[in-house]
């Protein structure tokens, strides 16, 4: 891991932690904080949240495909990245476990992860009903 990797994931862990401070029952207040508003609304709030601005980084992408701006990609990757932190709080995941998910990934090719990921699926798929 590069000096610049680690700075990156210290910052995701920073973030993290104000999210969790954020939550109601860690005392955010919902009249004062944007992210404890959004967790004290639930699930439907924050993830339309996360489906918006997944639109709004596909219309930035198109946008910079016909000559607009590329910098608005990283302004809505950062706000989709922000609200999908608030998603893992939420399920009690956090940013080092997805890190840690691409890694394991880290020189399968996509072709292969989906072949074992759909194979496991129906291994326990399987499974559940041999029950």
């Amino acid at each position: 891991m590069t000096t610049s990797d680690a700075v990156s994931q210290d910052s995701l862990a920073r973030l993290a932690a104000v999210i969790e401070s954020r939550k109601p029952a860690n005392g955010g207040d919902p009249e004062k904080s944007y992210v404890a508003r959004l967790l004290h609304k639930g699930p439907d709030a924050f993830l339309k949240k996360v489906g918006e601005e997944a639109t709004e980084v596909v219309m930035a992408a198109k946008d910079a495909e016909h000559g607009g701006d590329p910098g608005k990609i990283l302004y809505e990757v950062a706000d989709l990245w922000f609200h999908s932190m608030i998603a893992l709080a939420h399920f009690g995941l956090t940013p080092a476990q997805v890190i840690a998910e691409l890694e394991r990934r880290e020189g399968l090719s996509g072709l292969e992860e989906k072949a074992l990921r759909k194979a496991d699926e129906r291994a326990a798929q399987e499974k559940g009903h041999a029950s």
